[in-house]
Protein backbone atom coordinates (compact mmCIF):
# COMPACT_ATOMS: atom_id res chain seq x y z
CA UNK A 1 0.00 0.00 0.00
CA UNK A 2 1.31 3.43 -0.86
CA UNK A 3 1.21 6.59 1.23
CA UNK A 4 -0.18 5.00 4.39
CA UNK A 5 1.77 6.96 7.00
CA UNK A 6 -1.08 9.49 7.10
CA UNK A 7 -4.35 10.48 5.51
CA UNK A 8 -7.11 8.14 4.44
CA UNK A 9 -4.59 5.44 3.47
CA UNK A 10 -3.54 5.12 7.11
CA UNK A 11 -7.01 3.95 8.06
CA UNK A 12 -7.28 1.69 5.04
CA UNK A 13 -4.04 -0.06 5.99
CA UNK A 14 -5.29 -0.58 9.53
CA UNK A 15 -8.58 -1.97 8.30
CA UNK A 16 -6.88 -4.44 5.97
CA UNK A 17 -4.53 -5.53 8.75
CA UNK A 18 -7.55 -6.22 10.95
CA UNK A 19 -8.81 -8.47 8.16
CA UNK A 20 -5.65 -10.53 8.45
CA UNK A 21 -3.71 -9.17 5.49
CA UNK A 22 0.05 -8.82 5.66
CA UNK A 23 0.78 -5.12 5.23
CA UNK A 24 3.67 -3.32 3.60
CA UNK A 25 3.26 0.40 3.09
CA UNK A 26 5.29 3.27 1.74
CA UNK A 27 5.85 6.74 3.14
CA UNK A 28 7.51 9.85 1.81
CA UNK A 29 11.15 10.23 2.88
CA UNK A 30 11.35 13.12 5.31
CA UNK A 31 7.57 13.25 5.55
CA UNK A 32 5.20 11.88 8.18
CA UNK A 33 6.87 9.52 10.64
CA UNK A 34 5.66 5.99 9.78
CA UNK A 35 6.29 4.54 13.24
CA UNK A 36 2.92 5.49 14.80
CA UNK A 37 1.13 3.67 11.98
CA UNK A 38 3.44 0.68 12.17
CA UNK A 39 2.70 0.50 15.91
CA UNK A 40 -1.04 0.47 15.18
CA UNK A 41 -0.62 -2.22 12.57
CA UNK A 42 1.60 -4.35 14.82
CA UNK A 43 -1.38 -5.34 16.96
CA UNK A 44 -2.73 -7.20 13.93
CA UNK A 45 0.39 -7.72 11.81
CA UNK A 46 3.60 -7.72 13.89
CA UNK A 47 5.77 -7.83 10.77
CA UNK A 48 4.15 -4.81 9.09
CA UNK A 49 6.73 -3.23 6.82
CA UNK A 50 7.27 0.50 6.26
CA UNK A 51 9.36 1.57 3.25
CA UNK A 52 10.57 5.07 2.42
CA UNK A 53 9.75 5.74 -1.23
CA UNK A 54 9.84 8.75 -3.52
CA UNK A 55 7.98 7.59 -6.61
CA UNK A 56 9.18 10.55 -8.64
CA UNK A 57 12.54 8.78 -8.79
CA UNK A 58 12.92 6.27 -11.61
CA UNK A 59 13.29 2.73 -10.35
CA UNK A 60 11.64 3.31 -6.97
CA UNK A 61 8.59 1.21 -7.76
CA UNK A 62 10.66 -1.81 -8.77
CA UNK A 63 12.84 -1.45 -5.68
CA UNK A 64 9.82 -1.26 -3.40
CA UNK A 65 8.12 -4.27 -4.96
CA UNK A 66 11.30 -6.34 -4.80
CA UNK A 67 11.77 -5.49 -1.12
CA UNK A 68 8.17 -6.32 -0.24
CA UNK A 69 8.29 -9.65 -2.05
CA UNK A 70 11.63 -10.49 -0.46
CA UNK A 71 10.48 -9.69 3.08
CA UNK A 72 6.72 -10.35 2.99
CA UNK A 73 6.11 -12.62 0.01
CA UNK A 74 4.22 -12.20 -3.28
CA UNK A 75 2.04 -9.12 -3.68
CA UNK A 76 -1.57 -10.10 -4.34
CA UNK A 77 -3.12 -6.70 -3.56
CA UNK A 78 -1.87 -3.24 -4.47
CA UNK A 79 -3.69 -0.23 -3.06
CA UNK A 80 -2.25 2.89 -4.66
CA UNK A 81 -3.36 5.79 -2.49
CA UNK A 82 -0.33 8.04 -2.74
CA UNK A 83 -0.74 11.26 -4.67
CA UNK A 84 0.35 14.83 -3.94
CA UNK A 85 -2.20 17.59 -4.39
CA UNK A 86 -1.76 21.21 -5.44
CA UNK A 87 -4.74 23.52 -5.08
CA UNK A 88 -3.98 26.59 -7.19
CA UNK A 89 -5.50 28.38 -10.12
CA UNK A 90 -3.66 27.58 -13.30
CA UNK A 91 -2.44 31.18 -13.49
CA UNK A 92 -0.61 30.66 -10.20
CA UNK A 93 0.71 27.20 -11.07
CA UNK A 94 4.19 26.38 -12.30
CA UNK A 95 5.82 23.79 -14.49
CA UNK A 96 7.13 22.19 -11.30
CA UNK A 97 3.54 21.88 -10.02
CA UNK A 98 2.57 20.15 -13.25
CA UNK A 99 5.47 17.72 -13.01
CA UNK A 100 4.67 16.92 -9.38
CA UNK A 101 0.99 16.24 -10.11
CA UNK A 102 1.60 14.03 -13.12
CA UNK A 103 4.58 12.07 -11.78
CA UNK A 104 3.26 11.81 -8.25
CA UNK A 105 -0.22 10.63 -9.22
CA UNK A 106 -0.28 9.08 -12.69
CA UNK A 107 3.42 8.31 -13.04
CA UNK A 108 3.59 6.44 -9.75
CA UNK A 109 0.48 4.42 -10.64
CA UNK A 110 1.99 3.37 -13.96
CA UNK A 111 5.37 2.53 -12.44
CA UNK A 112 3.83 0.34 -9.75
CA UNK A 113 1.63 -1.44 -12.27
CA UNK A 114 4.71 -2.25 -14.34
CA UNK A 115 6.36 -3.63 -11.19
CA UNK A 116 3.55 -5.78 -9.72
CA UNK A 117 1.63 -7.08 -12.72
CA UNK A 118 4.15 -9.62 -14.05
CA UNK A 119 4.01 -11.59 -10.79
CA UNK A 120 0.23 -11.34 -10.58
CA UNK A 121 -0.11 -12.63 -14.14
CA UNK A 122 2.12 -15.60 -13.36
CA UNK A 123 0.10 -16.47 -10.25
CA UNK A 124 -3.25 -15.86 -11.97
CA UNK A 125 -4.54 -13.54 -9.26
CA UNK A 126 -4.34 -9.88 -8.38
CA UNK A 127 -6.25 -6.92 -7.01
CA UNK A 128 -5.28 -3.39 -8.01
CA UNK A 129 -7.00 -0.39 -6.43
CA UNK A 130 -6.25 3.17 -7.50
CA UNK A 131 -7.51 6.43 -6.02
CA UNK A 132 -9.03 9.19 -8.12
CA UNK A 133 -10.68 12.39 -6.95
CA UNK A 134 -14.42 12.89 -6.70
CA UNK A 135 -15.79 13.05 -10.24
CA UNK A 136 -12.51 12.36 -12.03
CA UNK A 137 -14.09 9.53 -14.05
CA UNK A 138 -16.24 12.15 -15.81
CA UNK A 139 -13.54 14.86 -15.73
CA UNK A 140 -15.61 16.89 -13.25
CA UNK A 141 -13.96 20.33 -13.19
CA UNK A 142 -13.03 22.10 -9.97
CA UNK A 143 -11.53 25.55 -9.52
CA UNK A 144 -7.93 25.38 -8.38
CA UNK A 145 -7.52 21.76 -9.37
CA UNK A 146 -6.72 21.89 -13.07
CA UNK A 147 -3.43 20.00 -12.73
CA UNK A 148 -4.46 17.64 -9.94
CA UNK A 149 -7.79 16.88 -11.58
CA UNK A 150 -6.13 16.17 -14.92
CA UNK A 151 -3.65 13.80 -13.29
CA UNK A 152 -6.40 11.93 -11.42
CA UNK A 153 -8.51 11.66 -14.58
CA UNK A 154 -5.46 10.06 -16.17
CA UNK A 155 -5.23 7.59 -13.29
CA UNK A 156 -8.86 6.56 -13.79
CA UNK A 157 -8.45 6.11 -17.55
CA UNK A 158 -5.29 4.08 -17.00
CA UNK A 159 -6.94 1.87 -14.38
CA UNK A 160 -10.03 1.17 -16.47
CA UNK A 161 -7.93 0.23 -19.49
CA UNK A 162 -5.93 -2.15 -17.29
CA UNK A 163 -9.16 -3.72 -16.09
CA UNK A 164 -9.93 -4.74 -19.69
CA UNK A 165 -6.48 -6.09 -20.42
CA UNK A 166 -5.66 -7.89 -17.17
CA UNK A 167 -8.99 -9.60 -16.36
CA UNK A 168 -8.02 -12.67 -18.37
CA UNK A 169 -5.17 -13.21 -15.87
CA UNK A 170 -7.48 -13.21 -12.85
CA UNK A 171 -6.61 -9.61 -12.01
CA UNK A 172 -9.21 -6.98 -11.18
CA UNK A 173 -8.57 -3.24 -11.34
CA UNK A 174 -10.89 -0.76 -9.65
CA UNK A 175 -10.89 2.89 -8.62
CA UNK A 176 -12.01 4.59 -5.43
CA UNK A 177 -13.00 8.24 -5.66
CA UNK A 178 -13.11 9.69 -2.13
CA UNK A 179 -15.51 12.50 -1.49
CA UNK A 180 -14.59 15.72 0.28
CA UNK A 181 -13.44 14.13 3.54
CA UNK A 182 -11.83 16.92 5.55
CA UNK A 183 -10.89 15.07 8.75
CA UNK A 184 -8.92 12.07 7.61
CA UNK A 185 -8.44 10.68 11.12
CA UNK A 186 -12.10 10.66 12.19
CA UNK A 187 -13.77 7.27 12.37
CA UNK A 188 -17.32 6.75 11.15
CA UNK A 189 -18.95 7.52 14.49
CA UNK A 190 -17.10 10.82 14.84
CA UNK A 191 -17.70 11.80 11.22
CA UNK A 192 -21.42 11.17 11.46
CA UNK A 193 -21.62 13.87 14.12
CA UNK A 194 -20.18 16.46 11.71
CA UNK A 195 -22.49 18.29 9.31
CA UNK A 196 -21.45 18.29 5.66
CA UNK A 197 -22.77 19.71 2.40
CA UNK A 198 -23.60 16.43 0.68
CA UNK A 199 -26.93 14.58 0.35
CA UNK A 200 -26.37 12.55 3.53
CA UNK A 201 -25.82 15.74 5.49
CA UNK A 202 -22.86 14.28 7.35
CA UNK A 203 -19.13 13.93 6.83
CA UNK A 204 -17.36 10.84 5.56
CA UNK A 205 -14.55 8.97 7.26
CA UNK A 206 -11.58 6.73 6.64
CA UNK A 207 -13.79 3.78 7.60
CA UNK A 208 -16.08 4.55 4.67
CA UNK A 209 -13.12 4.52 2.28
CA UNK A 210 -11.73 1.36 3.87
CA UNK A 211 -15.08 -0.40 3.45
CA UNK A 212 -14.96 0.24 -0.29
CA UNK A 213 -11.37 -1.00 -0.57
CA UNK A 214 -12.16 -4.15 1.43
CA UNK A 215 -15.11 -4.77 -0.87
CA UNK A 216 -13.09 -4.77 -4.09
CA UNK A 217 -10.00 -6.65 -2.85
CA UNK A 218 -11.83 -9.64 -1.39
CA UNK A 219 -10.83 -13.05 -2.74
CA UNK A 220 -14.32 -13.60 -4.14
CA UNK A 221 -14.60 -10.15 -5.74
CA UNK A 222 -12.89 -11.01 -9.01
CA UNK A 223 -16.03 -10.33 -11.05
CA UNK A 224 -16.06 -6.75 -9.76
CA UNK A 225 -13.78 -5.17 -12.31
CA UNK A 226 -13.34 -1.80 -13.97
CA UNK A 227 -15.54 -0.05 -11.41
CA UNK A 228 -15.24 3.51 -10.16
CA UNK A 229 -16.71 3.74 -6.66
CA UNK A 230 -17.56 7.23 -5.49
CA UNK A 231 -17.43 7.20 -1.69
CA UNK A 232 -18.90 10.64 -1.31
CA UNK A 233 -22.29 10.61 0.40
CA UNK A 234 -23.91 11.27 -2.97
CA UNK A 235 -21.91 14.46 -3.62
CA UNK A 236 -21.93 15.34 -7.32
CA UNK A 237 -19.52 18.27 -7.32
CA UNK A 238 -15.78 17.73 -6.92
CA UNK A 239 -15.88 19.19 -3.41
CA UNK A 240 -18.36 20.73 -0.98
Amino acid sequence: MTGAASGLARGVALSLARDGMHIAFTYKPGGTDPEPVRTLLAAHDPQALAIAADFTDEGTAIRVVEQVERERGPIDVLVHAVGPIVVKTFANSTAADYSAMVSGNLGSAVALAFAVLPGMRTRGFGRLVFFGMNGSHVTQPARGMSLYGAAKAGVVTFARALSLEEAVHGISVNVIEPGDIRDKTADRAAAHAVAANNPTGRAGSWEDIAAAVRFVVADDAGYLNGMVLGVNGGLIAAHE
